[in-house]
């Protein structure tokens, strides 16, 4: 006898990065679960709520970052499973609703003990204006607060404004004021990815290497973030998978005849992608910092070494020195080994063909890349990707 579906809707906005990972959860459960859903979600994420408290469905998972969609469901008869940040005060809560939240304080501090790993002393956070629709962010920031006052070092946090066309170049000159104002070498930690490629792209107009003077790290592992911004950008995976499985199971408990009122779980971050952004390295000397500035910029566009001595203003040979004297290596050395970084987060994304990866990455031909790869890392680009899509793959389903 065939099981009859049940109806559940999902309140998320699907153009976010964050929200797609949530859904992927909520459908790994339902292919690794008997379980049958007929899922409805908008395609317009701003149509969701209108008439949500009569939909006649059996349950809802939602993102409860939204005071709109809370405020909405609370007015609902179905069974409800929330997901958003996770907070502090135990009274933020919906109350009533089983609730499955990111653990704000573990993801800062994963990002603050990267950057400490990395050799440095000094961090601040840069955030968000204060809002209803921000809590996760002020959520972040307190923790932060609470790891630098713990540690006894001052607190530096910048909120800047929320950008518009009318406001961007406005926003820049004070990100940039910002930066400039900061003793360096300093750690940023970016309350999202957003929030760090903004950074990233003022350190650029500014002349502030990154990551010498400023290595940054963000939030959610945004694919899209890093495909917008010149140097890769490090950051903390959010457990975004894991917290839909969580939810979805929550919701089968509930329709299986559990009781399941106040339930609160905290989902850890699922790890941290460390790239170029947050690889930071004392540099003496100056030419060498500025050199290699130009390189994590301008490596995939194919740049020689002439071109980095002429950027630097000094002569090939002299470069040459400085970078056998402070690296042990070759200024050619540093230029392939950042399209070899490049190359491997090109495979890692599982969602570009070899061919594409070379040509963006700034090899002449995917057979260079394939004998580069070959050198360095003892496999082939294909077994390389192929290699990290499985560990991946095993990871999640053990999870």
């Amino acid at each position: 006898m065939k099981t009859k579906a049940h109806r559940i809707a999902l309140l998320f906005n699907a153009n976010k990065s964050f929200d797609r990972e949530v859904i992927a959860g909520i459908a790994a459960h339902l292919g690794s679960t008997r379980s049958a859903w007929d899922l409805f979600l908008e395609e317009d994420f701003r149509l969701r709520l209108a008439g949500i408290e009569d939909w006649q469905g059996d349950g809802i998972i939602a993102d409860f970052d939204d005071p709109d969609v809370a405020a909405a469901l609370a007015r609902c008869d179905v069974p409800v499973v929330a997901i958003g940040g996770s907070y502090a005060d135990e009274s933020e809560y919906p109350q009533g609703v089983p609730y499955v939240a990111t653990d704000n304080f573990k993801l800062v501090k994963l990002a603050r003990d990267h950057l400490i790993d990395v050799g440095l002393h000094r961090f601040a956070m840069f955030s968000l204006p204060i809002s209803r629709q921000n809590r996760w962010a002020q959520e972040r920031e307190a923790a932060f607060r609470q790891m630098m006052d713990e540690d006894g070092i001052e607190v530096e946090i910048f909120r800047g404004c929320e950008t518009s066309a009318m406001s961007w170049d406005e926003a820049v000159q004070k990100q940039i004021a910002w930066l400039r104002s900061l003793p360096k070498p300093v750690g940023i930690i970016g309350v999202t990815d957003a929030r760090a490629r903004q950074l990233l792209q003022a350190c650029t107009i500014a002349g502030i290497s990154v990551p010498e003077q400023v290595a940054l790290i963000g939030i959610d592992n945004d694919p899209l973030v890093r495909a917008l911004t010149r140097i890769p950008l490090s950051s903390v995976m959010q457990g975004a998978q894991e917290m839909g499985r969580t939810a979805a199971h929550l919701l089968d408990q509930i329709l299986h005849g559990m009781r399941l009122p106040n339930t609160r779980i905290l989902v850890p971050p699922a790890g941290i992608n460390v790239l170029a952004s947050s690889q930071h390295q004392p540099i003496r000397h100056p030419h060498v910092m500025r050199a290699r500035h130009f390189i994590r910029q301008y490596a995939c566009q194919g740049i020689k070494t002439h071109q980095v001595a002429e950027y630097v203003g000094v002569s090939r040979s002299s470069l040459e020195t400085y970078f056998r004297q402070e690296l042990g290596c070759s200024v050619h050395d540093v230029i392939l080994n950042a399209k070899l970084d490049a190359a491997k987060a090109g495979l890692e994304s599982g969602q570009r063909s070899i061919a594409d990866v070379a040509l963006c990455c700034g090899f002449t031909s995917t057979q260079y890349m394939h004998l580069v790869f070959k050198r360095e890392l003892g496999c082939t680009p294909r077994a390389y990707r192929d290699r990290v899509l499985g560990e991946r793959e095993m990871a999640a389903s053990a999870a």
